[in-house]
């Protein structure tokens, strides 16, 4: 069995199989400059005030790095139900600037650091976030990166572990004076 084949399998194996029905039903694709309003709405509502990247913040990464920005858009409606976005680098470990700063994005990195998984409540508790994860992975598999990084309050840890994160403990986080878990998935 070749490499390419076994890290494939590792990443259905951590998320699940494609759901058919969620991929009639939304199309998954990097985000257009003209989505990017759509997106900072959808953070607002996702994310409380204190812990929602700031819309310049969001613009900044859907100018820089629309490749790293998953949208699932609901085919019936035309509009994102939901998105993952991140930044790659080459650096291991996770750190709030990575919200804030762009210029820590690197193309050429093999890590990400996922900075939102937001889905409208409209359209959870369907699948739609771990068919977002898993498509993610994937294509970011092909791309040859290594891993994936987020932070999550205690209350999403069980949920990332489900998608195939493995709960590093508490994160060196304090964005939106919260306390953090550091997660990693292996890609």
């Amino acid at each position: 069995m070749n490499e390419k084949k076994s890290r494939e399998q590792a990443i259905e194996e951590l998320t699940g199989l494609a759901d058919k029905d969620l991929m009639e039903r939304f199309e998954f694709r990097n985000i257009c400059q003209d989505e990017v309003d759509q997106a900072i709405a959808i953070e607002q509502i996702c994310f409380p005030p204190n812990e929602a990247c700031a819309p310049r913040a969001i613009k900044e990464r859907v100018a820089a790095a629309p490749e790293l920005f998953l949208v699932a858009v609901d085919k019936a409606t035309g509009k994102i139900a939901g998105f993952l976005n991140g930044l790659s680098t080459k650096e291991y470990q996770f750190r709030d600037e990575f919200f804030t700063d762009i210029s820590l994005y690197d193309p050429e990195g093999k890590h990400i650091m996922l900075l939102g998984l937001d889905v409208l409540p409209e359209y959870r508790k369907q699948g739609l976030a771990r068919e977002i994860v898993y498509q993610y992975c994937r294509r970011e598999q092909e791309k040859g990166r290594d891993m994936l990084h987020l932070t999550c309050l205690a209350n999403k840890v069980k949920m990332y572990k489900k998608f195939g994160f493995v709960d590093r403990g508490i994160a060196n986080s304090n964005w939106g004076g919260e306390e953090w878990h550091e997660m990693t998935c292996g890609i």
